[in-house]
């Protein structure tokens, strides 16, 4: 069983009505949720907020997570540099480390990639086209080549100040003719990293499919404990592919 703990600052939710009415058990509830559902006895998810006693990430909650997924956005500065610490270690020993959206502007993701992670970015609702551009990589599987459209999202354009990806599996493009890296990973000491661009509050990307999908797979793959990656509308035995 993949142990994950999905950690989100809850702030979003609880301030702004629009966003409570998206994600009314918080974005980590809507993820744990699918998680739980497309993943089954597969995993044992947990939750963890900004406002919990040591966030949520204590040293026995860490201990007994596989995989780490990342959601912040407005309070970045509010992680205490002891749990970032302790889950920059846990990653270096193998935890896997999923950062969603706005993620790339985190401390812990900014240790890890050891530069500013910083970005273009415009909120006006536009169009955004995924296209992969690795289909042998498991975490795509299931996702047709051509992609797949978000109706409407806040746009992330280049340059993304970060280390070049061990691998690049998604590229987005935007109405405004921006592109930008949306799937990318690395590896860090034993641990597995999974950049996923899309993710704004704003909007229920979190409630669509392929998007549920390839955090789906992106956990059995950070986790490096399964050979299953599931399909969009049926489960597919794949091997694994080796680091």
């Amino acid at each position: 069983m993949i142990r994950v703990t999905v950690w989100n600052e809850f702030i979003h939710e609880r301030e702004m009505p629009d966003v409570a009415a998206i994600y009314p058990e918080g974005i980590h509830g809507a993820i744990s949720s699918f998680l739980e559902a497309r993943l089954g006895d597969e995993v044992a998810v947990c939750t963890a907020t900004l406002d919990q006693p040591e966030h949520g990430l204590t040293a026995a909650v860490l201990e007994e997570t596989d995989v780490l997924i990342w959601w912040g956005h407005m309070a970045h500065d509010q992680v205490s540099d002891d749990v970032v610490d302790r889950v920059q270690q846990r990653v270096l020993e193998g935890m896997g480390l999923i950062a969603l959206h706005s993620a790339h502007a985190s401390k812990i993701f900014q240790r890890l990639m050891g530069t500013g992670c910083m970005l273009r970015w415009r909120d006006s609702g536009e169009k955004e086209i995924l296209r992969v551009v690795d289909p042998s990589h498991p975490i795509v599987h299931g996702i047709e080549n051509e992609g797949f459209e978000i109706p409407r999202a806040e746009m992330y354009g280049e340059f993304f100040d970060v280390p070049p990806p061990d691998e690049l599996i998604l590229l987005s493009w935007f109405e405004g003719q921006e592109v930008f890296r949306s799937g990318c990973t690395w590896r860090r000491g034993a641990g597995r990293i999974f950049y996923f661009r899309p993710g704004h509050e704003t909007f229920p990307i979190f409630h669509q499919k392929e998007v549920q999908l390839l955090i789906c797979n992106g956990v059995l793959w950070a986790a490096r404990k399964g050979t299953r990656y599931i399909g969009d509308a049926r489960e597919v035995e794949r091997k694994e592919l080796k680091p």
